[in-house]
């Protein structure tokens, strides 16, 4: 698992630029803050969490986090 502290940071302010925030995410789906925190920063995995992050960003969990998402060509590799 990679810890991306830089893209935490990049996460909130986009969120702020948005009108949202790690704390609205965390009250929108019923959880504490810390779990949005820890999921964007890398040490835990939420696809929920992900998703969230994402649509309030108008965007999807694979921009956000492409390390955390095989592409058709790591697909292929492994076939």
């Amino acid at each position: 698992m990679k810890i991306d502290l830089e893209n935490h940071e990049l996460l909130k302010f986009r969120l702020r630029m948005a009108g949202s925030s790690m704390a609205e995410i965390a009250r929108h789906l019923g959880i504490n803050q810390s779990s949005v925190t820890v999921v964007s920063q890398g040490y835990r995995r939420s696809h929920r969490v992900q998703a969230e992050i994402a649509r309030q960003l108008g965007t999807t969990p694979q921009e956000l986090f492409p390390e955390r998402y095989a592409t058709e060509e790591d697909v292929t590799k492994h076939n």
